[in-house]
């Protein structure tokens, strides 16, 4: 990948994804890097649309949306739907396999791995999704460096939450190594 990256997250209200790409934008900014972070969301609380644009450069980035994706993060099949017209063929679009089912077409780059589900099973919190996914997408793209992910990380975890949040952002790491099919290979010991 060059060294511009446009990243869309994408789901539901509630799921943290705004959260996700605030920690991403100051990991990108600790790590020396131009970044511009934008966010939309539905009307309702939870639930609803959300959408968060992460733009990351060595340049001057001249307009703050995201126009053409290289990386789409979707963790909801409504999302889904939605953004991945907005990406080319070639970009990478990680889907969350517990809420985005197959089949998926096939003229884009989809990788698909249970990340709510093993958020769940491994951690017992649906909550920190969202750092798994960020972790997993910083492990796929090598968007910042990994321990300066993983101090934002900390330092934006609400208080109480960082030794979840940390087994999270591990999580995450171990299901990019695990390949890109994953749901056949998670009789293998996960990170605790």
């Amino acid at each position: 990948m060059g060294s511009r990256q446009e990243i869309l997250l994408t789901g539901s209200g509630g799921q943290g994804l705004i959260l996700a790409a605030i920690i991403l934008a100051e990991a990108a900014v600790n790590d020396n890097k131009n970044v511009v972070q934008t966010q939309s969301y539905g009307p309702e609380a939870r639930g609803g649309a959300s959408m968060a644009g992460v733009i990351i450069d060595v340049d001057t980035i001249e307009y703050p949306k995201v126009t053409n994706p290289s990386v789409l993060l979707c963790m909801s099949d409504a999302a889904f739907k939605k953004y991945l017209p907005r990406v080319a063929p070639g970009a990478l679009v990680i889907v969350d396999s517990t809420f985005v089912h197959g089949p998926y077409p096939k003229d884009f780059n989809i990788c698909a791995y249970p990340i709510t589900r093993m958020a769940r099973e491994k951690l017992g919190r649906d909550v920190v999704a969202n750092m798994v996914a960020l972790a997993l997408i910083n492990a796929a793209c090598c968007l910042v460096d990994r321990d300066i992910l993983k101090e934002s990380i900390l330092r934006r975890a609400p208080r109480g939450s960082g030794e979840i949040n940390q087994q999270a952002y591990e999580l995450g790491y171990w299901l990019y190594e695990q390949g890109l099919e994953p749901d056949r290979r998670l009789s293998a010991q996960a990170p605790q």
